[in-house]
């Protein structure tokens, strides 16, 4: 059996495997440049042209490491950036925007996005949270963070497309957190209170759901939560057949009496658009008895603004709420 890597083995390896890298080529960058100056003028302006391609080819190699994600909704793209603390990320980026991120080394289940952090906001409502569903995984940058900072805390993912499950097992540590933290495939929460558990023997506390989350939420098998955290996405769109009054009330039938829903909904236009986030309101508050409006701005990372929109039919107060009046809300969004 292979020895699994840890997430701070990882990172000095990389770092130590792009050292080794950007050794050799300028040993090689050297001797060939040598080597060039001895030939004929023509012949050794061509040579400096390939050379200088195949520079900034491992160059680009080295600093980004780049890859291709072939998805349901077309090429998605995963490399290597630092983020606006100076510290390297990998980043999944679809559709020209970012859809998830993640530190690299020991920082890796730390969310890198001020909305991942801002669904934290569950935690202090002063309710009893201890079973959540992720609508939409990308990157499991939040299920991450979450489930390495709350040890009685179960969390399902629903991810529609399963070349997104692979890439973030494959480079955004969802592999790792399951090692830590026991995982299924399929629902946790329902497996819990069947007795089920990973194959490791101990009670499984990530749930890898590769399905459309509003079929999931018609599901009436489909258990009940504390919370329901909606970051759904085509690109850049919203996936709106999930943030309707009809998903609302589908989502609000597999939430505890009280229990809340979560949503982060993005502006346009570098900020001055918040049509979305207005019938987002509008549409939550149709169904739900309190909504709020907490800002999650990025600096760096992020090109519009993010808000998480927090609905539930229990009573609300979070201290970073933003207050608006009914001439704020927008349109009720309805399926068809």
């Amino acid at each position: 059996m292979s020895e699994r890597k840890g997430p701070s083995h990882e990172a000095s390896e990389l770092q130590h495997t792009a050292g080794v890298i950007a050794a050799v080529v300028t040993v090689v960058v050297v001797a060939a440049t040598l080597q060039i100056a001895q030939l004929e003028s023509p012949v050794a302006e061509i040579m400096l042209v390939i050379l200088a391609a195949a520079i900034a080819l491992a160059w680009i190699r080295i600093m980004f490491d780049p890859h291709l994600v072939r998805t349901k909704h077309g090429m998605a793209y995963v490399y290597t950036r630092p983020a606006a603390d100076g510290e390297p990320v990998r980043v999944l980026r679809q559709g020209g925007v970012f859809q998830s991120a993640s530190y690299l080394g020991e920082r890796c289940f730390e969310p890198v996005f001020a909305y991942h952090r801002a669904f934290d906001a569950m935690f202090e409502t002063g309710r009893d949270v201890r079973h959540v569903l992720a609508l939409g995984g990308g990157g499991f940058a939040w299920p991450k963070h979450a489930l390495a900072e709350h040890p009685d805390l179960q969390v399902d993912v629903v991810e529609i497309d399963p070349a997104i499950v692979n890439a973030a097992r494959r480079w955004f540590f969802v592999d790792e957190l399951a090692a830590q933290v026991g995982a299924v495939e399929g629902s946790c929460v329902a497996g819990a209170a069947q007795g089920a558990s990973a194959s490791s023997g101990q009670a499984a506390r990530l749930g890898i759901i590769v399905a459309d989350a509003r079929a999931y939420l018609e599901r009436a098998d489909a258990p009940r939560y504390d919370a329901v955290v909606n970051d759904t996405f085509s690109g850049r769109e919203p996936v709106r057949r999930l943030a309707t009054a009809e998903a609302a009330r589908a989502c609000k039938d597999h939430l505890v009496p009280g229990g809340l829903y979560l949503a982060n909904v993005v502006s346009q236009r570098d900020g001055a658009d918040l049509a979305f986030l207005r019938d987002t309101v509008a549409t939550l508050s149709q169904v739900f008895a309190n909504v709020q409006i907490v800002p999650a701005l990025d600096e760096g990372l992020a090109g519009e603004d993010n808000y998480l929109v927090v609905a539930t039919d229990g009573a609300l107060s979070l201290a970073e709420a933003i207050p608006y009046d009914d001439d704020f809300l927008g349109s009720v969004m309805h399926d068809g």
